[in-house]
C-alpha cells in the first residue's frame, strides 16, 4: 500500500473520519495498518504504519497518549485513527496541540464502522488503483513496442519516448554531453559528479525528482536517461517500463545514430568541404555533390559556424583527437541533429554548414543549437569550448566568405573581451569598424556616456552595468531583459529607469541605444587591454 494520509481519507469508509490534527503531515505514505491492542505497540510499529485505536490503553493517561504519539512519529509511522464514543468523547486538547507541533496526523474515526470494515475500503481502494496502474504501464509498453519497430527519425526520437511514457526525459552521452532534455528540463546541473558508476539511482534536479538508468551496449555503458517522475513511490512494473525505455533509447543512439552519421552525406561531404576552404576543389563541385544528395538547401541560403577549442589548447598534441570528440558531441546534441547540417574538422575547429530554414531568423535556431551543445559538455568557462556563426550565405562559393568571418569573428572577440559562448558575426560589425580608435579616445567616450553610474558603489555599478547590457543586447526589449536576468519584469523597468535618471538618456531614442552599445564595446577593448576599462571608464 502506497496511499498518502490525505488520500486515504478519500477513501470511503475512512472519509467519514476528520483529521483532527497535524494536517502538514497529511502528505505521509501509509504503507501498511495495524491495531493497537498492547501498551508497548510504539515500540513494535515500522516506518509509513497507520495505526487504528479505540484509546482503551490511554484514556486515563494522558502522559502515556502523548508519548505514545511521539514514539509513533519518531518511529516514522504515517498517523494515528482514534475512534471517538467508546472511551473518549473528544481527542484531548493536549495531544492535538503535540501532533500540530510534530506534523503527525491524528484522525478521528468514524464510530459506527469497524476497524475492519476502514481496513478493508482502504486495501480495496489500493487494489483498484495498482490495477490502473499496471494496465497504464502496459499499455505503455505495448506503445513503445510499436514505436521500437518503426523507423523513427532521430530528431524525433527523444519527444516520441518522452510522449509514449508520459514524463519529462532527459539524456546524457557517452562523454558527458547533456544529448536532449525535455521542455523545462535545464541542462545545467545534469552533469554534475561525471562521470558515474553505470548504476541506476534516484537523484534531486533543481527540485525534481528523477529516476537516473545507465544506457548500456554489450557491457559498456554509454551513456544515461533520466526519467523525471513525482510519485514517491512506483511499482516493480512501472520500473520495468522505465528499464525498458532506457534499453529502446540505447539501441537507438547506439545503433541508428551510429548508422546516419556514418553515411558518405556526412563523412564525404565533410571531407569536400574541408577540400574547398582550401581551394583543392571547386564550387561547382560542391554544387554536384550537394544535387546528388538532394541537398537544395545549399542553394538556397545557409549559415557558417566554427566551433573551437580555448587558446591555449592551440597547439595542444592531442588537438586534433579533441576535434574529433568535440565534433562527436556536436552531432550527439539532439538540438544539432534537428538541423540536418554537415560538421567537418578543419585546422581551425569544427566547421558547421546549416540550412538557412533550419538555423532560423538570423540563424537564432543555430546559435540556440550551438550553446545547449557547448553547455552540455560540462567544463568550466576557461577550458570550455566557444563558436562563431556566419552572415547568412546564397552560394556555395561564398562559403570560403562564411568560414573567413567565422574565424574574424574569433579574433575580434578575443580583442574586444567577448565573453559570450557563441558569438554572431553581424554582432562585431562595429568592432571592425572602430578597431583604429585611440584608447584615450575610448576612455573619453565611455566616461561621457557611462560616467553618471560608474561613480557609484561598485557593486551596485556591477549589477546596474549587467543590466545595461543586457537591455541593449535584448534590443531594448524589457521582457527578454528579464528573462535573461532571471528576476521580475518589475525589477528590470525600475532598473531601466533608474539608468535613464542617472545617465540622463531616453532609452526610447534608437540613436542612444546604438551609443550605448558602443560604449559597452569600447569598455570591452578597454578591459581586454588590462584593465584600463575599469579604471577609465
Amino acid at each position: 500500500m502506497h496511499l498518502t494520509i490525505e488520500q486515504a481519507l478519500a477513501v470511503y469508509p475512512l472519509s467519514e473520519g476528520k483529521l483532527i490534527a497535524g494536517a502538514s503531515g497529511k502528505h505521509r505514505v501509509v504503507k501498511s495498518l495495524n491495531v493497537m491492542d498492547a501498551p508497548d505497540i510504539a515500540d513494535w510499529i515500522k516506518e509509513g504504519e497507520m495505526l487504528f485505536t479505540t484509546a482503551y490503553l490511554i484514556k486515563d493517561d494522558p502522559d502515556a497518549a502523548s508519548e505514545l504519539i511521539a514514539k509513533l512519529h519518531a518511529r516514522g509511522a504515517s498517523g494515528l485513527g482514534i475512534k471517538l464514543g467508546r472511551f473518549w468523547e473528544a481527542i484531548p486538547e493536549r495531544l492535538t496541540r503535540l501532533a500540530d507541533e510534530l506534523g503527525f496526523p491524528l484522525i478521528a474515526l468514524p464510530f459506527h464502522f469497524s476497524f475492519s470494515d476502514q481496513m478493508n475500503g482502504l486495501f480495496h481502494a489500493e487494489m483498484k488503483r495498482s490495477t490502473v496502474r499496471l494496465e497504464g504501464a502496459l499499455e505503455k509498453q505495448i506503445r513503445l513496442m510499436r514505436f521500437a519497430l518503426r523507423a523513427e527519425s532521430m530528431p524525433s526520437l527523444f519527444e516520441s519516448v518522452t510522449d509514449v511514457i508520459g514524463c519529462p526525459i532527459a539524456v546524457v552521452g557517452s562523454r558527458g554531453q547533456v544529448a536532449y532534455g525535455s521542455p523545462g528540463i535545464a541542462a545545467d546541473g545534469l552533469t554534475d559528479g561525471w562521470p558515474w558508476p553505470p548504476h541506476k539511482k534516484w537523484i534531486k534536479h533543481q527540485g525534481r525528482q528523477a529516476l537516473r538508468l545507465p544506457l548500456m551496449k554489450s557491457d559498456a555503458c554509454t551513456g544515461f536517461a533520466y526519467f523525471f517522475d513525482a510519485r514517491p513511490f512506483l511499482s516493480p512494473v512501472e520500473e520495468g517500463l522505465y528499464t525498458q525505455t532506457a534499453e529502446l533509447i540505447s539501441h537507438h543512439l547506439n545503433y541508428k545514430y551510429e548508422d546516419y552519421f556514418e553515411l558518405s552525406v556526412q563523412k564525404d561531404f565533410g571531407a569536400l568541404i574541408k577540400q574547398y576552404l582550401r581551394n583543392g576543389v571547386t564550387a561547382d563541385a560542391v554544387t554536384d555533390y550537394a544535387a546528388r544528395w538532394e541537398m537544395d538547401w545549399l542553394t538556397q541560403g545557409f549559415f557558417c559556424a566554427l566551433v573551437d577549442l580555448p587558446a591555449e589548447d592551440a597547439g595542444s598534441a592531442r588537438r586534433a583527437e579533441r576535434l574529433n570528440g568535440l565534433k562527436a558531441s556536436l552531432l550527439g546534441n539532439a538540438r544539432m541533429q534537428a538541423l540536418n547540417g554537415i560538421c567537418a574538422v578543419v585546422d581551425e575547429g569544427v566547421f558547421c554548414v546549416v540550412s538557412d530554414a533550419a538555423a532560423g531568423p538570423e540563424g537564432e535556431t543555430l546559435r540556440e543549437a550551438l550553446e545547449s551543445s557547448l553547455a552540455g559538455l560540462g567544463l568550466d568557462e576557461r577550458r570550455a569550448p566557444k563558436a562563431t556563426i556566419s552572415a547568412r550565405k546564397r552560394q556555395p562559393k561564398e562559403m570560403p566568405d562564411g568560414f573567413a568571418e567565422c574565424r574574424n569573428t574569433f579574433r575580434l572577440a578575443r580583442e574586444w573581451g567577448v565573453e559570450e559562448r557563441v558569438v554572431r558575426y553581424d554582432t562585431l560589425d562595429l568592432a571592425m569598424i572602430f578597431e583604429s580608435v585611440s584608447r584615450e579616445k575610448m576612455r573619453v567616450y565611455c566616461q561621457r556616456w557611462l560616467g553618471g553610474l560608474l561613480g557609484k558603489e561598485p557593486g551596485y555599478v556591477g549589477e546596474m552595468l549587467k543590466t545595461l547590457e543586457t537591455y541593449l543586447d535584448c534590443d531594448g526589449q524589457l521582457n527578454e531583459t528579464a528573462k535573461k536576468l532571471f528576476i521580475h519584469r518589475n525589477t528590470a523597468t525600475y532598473r531601466i529607469e533608474k539608468l535613464s535618471e542617472m545617465l540622463d538618456v531616453d532609452f526610447k531614442k534608437v540613436n542612444v541605444l546604438m551609443r550605448l552599445k558602443l560604449a559597452f564595446l569600447f569598455r570591452r577593448q578597454l578591459v581586454s587591454d588590462g584593465g584600463e576599462g575599469e579604471r577609465g571608464a
